[in-house]
């Protein structure tokens, strides 16, 4: 679903794990009255065990600390740090725990990832609370300040109070949060809405970026790590690069934590290349960040372009309008683009038939997958 437009905000983009996890540790530390924390990816680990202490000492100072966290994207976090948080105070909530007797329910997952302090400071992007954001993947977040940090604590409480949150805790916690966002005037004011979407019928981040694809007057610029679009997306970008607008991809290359979603998506490349899009595989490590750049509008949260974030997942995304935020995410874009290596239509064309083969058989698993809807 679509937010509204909202000025008067400060978006700050955070590129790499260096830059928003001390961002968002020290917010937590400088918390006064309010945590609201929800992630999908979760796992014991060094990273973790940081954050963790981190909560915990805020909950010791009196501050309401709320933990949202996906039942399966959570496995990894072992009993023994979910029971320091419990007994530190600190609110848990499993989104969706996992039951072997509800099948293709369990395949709902909870994907968001959100931090809100004291009602007035929140970051969202594609991050987790595991050590591989801290030390090898590629990702970026958002740092968000004013009138939409209202929109992000509205959307955390209907999943924290929805009966596929499991755990202690009410509602009351979260609508008892002071939002005490206050508007960024002058210069650094800045319009922005949040989208979110939940499964097959609300397909609001999706519908978002077809839209501007479809607007876009100059450059049409989609990173993420997991290509397996709809073909009515296809087909939006293939019209906009014979249009003359400049279309251009940013996926995850070798390195690769699925690699045969990687596959499944590279057997669309053949039409793409054709109608003149640039295609740019992220080489020095997993790019596991989510974020996309339509002239001057900019979409940056958690939302895969592949078919379990549009069809299961609970996704959120920050869209900001605005051209200072849009030339950062394009130098952010560039730099990348420098550290890729562009598939060119003529190279593609000879790729070897393993390649193909492997195209074909992960591409068909992907049908599959998308019918068990």
């Amino acid at each position: 679903m679509l937010g509204m437009w909202r000025s008067g905000n400060r978006f700050t983009l955070l590129p790499e794990g260096a830059r928003f996890l001390p961002g968002m540790l020290k917010a937590v530390d400088e918390a006064r009255q309010s945590i609201l924390l929800e992630l999908y990816l979760a796992e014991s680990g060094h990273l973790s065990r940081v954050l963790i202490d981190a909560l915990c000492t805020a909950r010791r100072r009196g501050v309401n600390v709320l933990v949202l966290l996906d039942g399966f994207g959570s496995l990894g976090l072992n009993e023994a740090d979910r029971q320091i948080m419990i007994e530190a105070g600190i609110q848990l909530r499993i989104y969706n725990p996992l039951r072997w007797w509800r099948l293709s329910g369990n395949l709902t997952r909870d994907h968001r990832k959100l931090l809100v302090v004291d009602g007035e400071i929140g970051f969202t992007g594609g991050f987790g609370a595991v050590d591989v954001f801290a030390e090898a993947w590629s990702e970026v977040a958002v740092r968000v300040e004013g009138p939409c940090i209202r929109d992000w604590v509205r959307l955390f409480a209907r999943v924290w109070d929805s009966p596929a949150s499991a755990g202690p805790g009410s509602r009351q916690a979260v609508c008892g949060v002071n939002v005490s966002a206050t508007r960024v005037d002058g210069y650094l004011g800045m319009r922005g809405r949040v989208v979110w979407g939940h499964g097959f019928r609300y397909q609001a981040i999706r519908h978002s970026l077809q839209h501007q694809s479809s607007s876009a007057r100059k450059r049409l610029w989609i990173c993420t790590p997991y290509f397996v679009p709809t073909y009515s997306m296809r087909r939006r970008l293939r019209r906009a690069a014979r249009r003359g607008i400049d279309v251009r991809l940013l996926i995850a290359g070798n390195y690769h934590d699925h690699p045969g979603v990687r596959s499944a998506g590279q057997r669309f490349y053949t039409r793409l290349l054709k109608a003149g899009v640039r295609i740019h595989e992220f080489q020095p490590s997993f790019l596991h960040a989510k974020f996309s750049l339509a002239d001057d509008w900019v979409t940056i949260g958690s939302c895969n372009f592949d078919h379990w974030s549009l069809q299961w997942n609970l996704e959120a995304n920050q869209e900001v309008q605005d051209h200072r935020f849009a030339a950062d995410v394009a130098a952010l874009f560039e730099n990348h683009f420098t550290h890729s290596v562009e598939i060119t239509q003529a190279a593609w064309l000879k790729r070897p038939w393993l390649q193909r083969c492997r195209e074909w058989g992960y591409g068909t698993l992907d049908s599959l997958v998308t019918r068990l809807r």
